[in-house]
């Protein structure tokens, strides 16, 4: 069920047409899903002072209504180092189009995975799950299930992954926490329910994953209009 504060972020958003990540990942975070600490900084002064307090090194993007992939602007910098190094970042994606401020966030280590959803017109809410990242359409490695998801779904996609070796712990690697994934994939799928009626798609690409949490680390949810 949405809340009175994600249904705020949701009708503010429909002027874009899709919710700009900062406020895609508040949307998660209330509804019980993880994301990294982050910051939308409009001044530099805040960039910094954010950076400061959690430590470096830090992740960079742009903010825009105008910029939906971020990547074809060169406008995500990742493993910032230095206040130095921000400050430049700063200041080069204010020259892109509709800049609205920048996200600086906490850098997530892991396992890429990539979650999506979709309303189908004949079958309704359909979640993906998969190998995700940059690679996600040259590996194709990934499933799909009707939401929301029971716990027999969710078993049934780990299991279809060609990769689940991967997630289970490949020649020594530590496994992820899959737990920890089925509960983010069925708080994912209820949440696609919920939205239906608003969202024509939501990305989380990647997941990071890792033997103890798994985050949305970049997200992007598209409106009906």
């Amino acid at each position: 069920m949405l809340n009175q504060q994600m249904k705020e972020i949701i009708q503010s958003s429909r002027k874009n047409g899709w919710v700009l990540e900062p406020d895609a990942k508040r949307l998660f975070s209330l509804a019980g899903m993880s994301v990294p600490r982050f910051t939308w900084a409009r001044r530099i002064e805040e960039a910094l002072q954010f950076a400061q307090s959690i430590g470096y090194p830090v992740v960079a993007k742009i903010i825009s209504p105008k910029v939906i992939h971020k990547s074809e602007v060169k406008g995500v910098v990742v493993g910032i180092r230095s206040d130095t190094t921000l400050a430049e970042t700063f200041d080069r994606l204010t020259g892109i189009e509709g800049f609205s401020g920048m996200l600086v966030e906490e850098m997530i280590s892991g396992m890429e995975l990539i979650v999506g959803g979709k309303i189908d017109e004949q079958f309704g809410p359909v979640v993906l799950m998969g190998m995700g990242g940059t690679g996600v359409e040259i590996y194709r490695d990934v499933v799909l299930r009707m939401a929301p998801l029971e716990q027999r779904d969710i078993d049934s996609m780990v299991r279809c992954l060609k990769a689940r070796p991967l997630l289970e712990g490949y020649r020594g690697a530590k496994p992820i926490n899959m737990l920890e994934l089925e509960r983010l994939l069925k708080t994912f799928s209820e949440l696609m329910v919920d939205l239906q009626e608003d969202s024509e798609s939501i990305d989380l690409n990647p997941v990071m994953c890792s033997s103890t949490r798994c985050v949305v680390a970049d997200a992007r949810i598209m409106l009906k209009t």
